[in-house]
């Protein structure tokens, strides 16, 4: 079968890509593949306050310390506030024509980084400034349309983005969060450093990183009227039935007593519901179908 874009084939006449099977090779792509079927993005007051951090550390050139339990929806904020999904569809280099840079990073300047689990000293020290660097050529090549730091030099030395976000920072050690402290000295853009609660003390114990701390944010659980006001948006609603919406209304009074504001529970608990709805051939959403789902969950038991 011929390629479907013959100009980015590494393929020559005759030759079927077979060493690809026999030998070893990595993944071509360092990101994850997009995946079309995530719900929209729910902006939420915790989101909202993110955003308004975000916009301080990023303003005032501060390393800003952002810390909340998993899943509560820290790295969706912070992918959201980077424009994160778009810039990794957009930036690829199987893409036949890159059209505009996606409007989101524009607005943001914001590099996302995320330091693998076993991240050595080099690779975080190349990978800061690769980041970083491809979003201000971002903006140079929004602008100009093409990219020349030797003409348009307020790109070079990642001179146009305002600011870094580095998810998972609990995977720092001493050596990485020093390189991150050396970053920061050499380039003038806020850094925010994202993690799990007791980061902020930990840090505490490196007090030429602590001291350049201007911003604190604690990231919560959604309340649970919120969490009822996304599950209107995320299910449909009850529609005419015989009691009036009361089996509908319980089940989201359940859903928010078992997910206790969690993102992340949210999701799969949903996930659930939709296969016990499908498997059973259901409508409606009921208690029974709630509880069906949990005991298919971790949570709960």
């Amino acid at each position: 079968m011929p390629p479907n874009k013959s100009k980015h084939s590494l393929l020559k006449e005759g030759d079927d890509g077979r060493r690809f099977l026999l030998d070893d090779f990595g993944e071509v792509n360092a990101s994850a593949p997009p995946r079309p079927d995530l719900p929209p993005f729910q902006i939420t007051h915790e989101h909202r306050r993110f955003a308004e951090f975000a916009d301080a550390v990023r303003t005032h050139r501060y390393i800003g310390l952002c810390w909340g339990p998993p899943g509560v929806g820290k790295t969706l904020s912070a992918r959201h506030y980077a424009g994160a999904d778009d810039w990794e569809q957009w930036d690829s280099i199987f893409t036949e024509d890159l059209g505009p840079v996606p409007e989101r990073v524009l607005d943001a300047r914001t590099a996302f980084f995320t330091p693998t689990v076993a991240a050595t000293p080099r690779q975080i020290d190349q990978g800061l400034p690769r980041a970083c660097q491809r979003i201000s050529f971002a903006v140079d090549f929004a602008e100009h349309g093409v990219v020349d730091p030797y003409v348009h030099t307020q790109s070079r030395s990642s001179g146009r983005t305002e600011l870094l976000i580095i998810d998972e920072a609990d995977r720092l050690k001493t050596t990485g969060l020093e390189q991150v402290r050396d970053y920061f000295d050499h380039h003038h853009m806020g850094v925010i450093l994202i993690g799990m609660p007791g980061i902020e003390k930990r840090l505490a114990r490196y007090p030429q990183l602590y001291s350049r701390i201007g911003f604190a944010h604690e990231y919560r659980q959604l309340t649970p009227d919120e969490l009822t006001a996304v599950l209107a948006r995320r299910l449909p609603a009850a529609g005419d039935t015989a009691d009036g919406g009361v089996a509908h209304a319980t089940a989201i009074a359940t859903i928010v007593r078992i997910t206790a504001g969690n993102f992340r529970l949210v999701d799969r608990l949903l996930t659930q519901i939709e296969r016990v709805q499908t498997v059973n051939d259901l409508d409606a959403l009921t208690p029974e179908v709630v509880e069906a789902a949990r005991q298919a969950l971790l949570i709960g038991h």
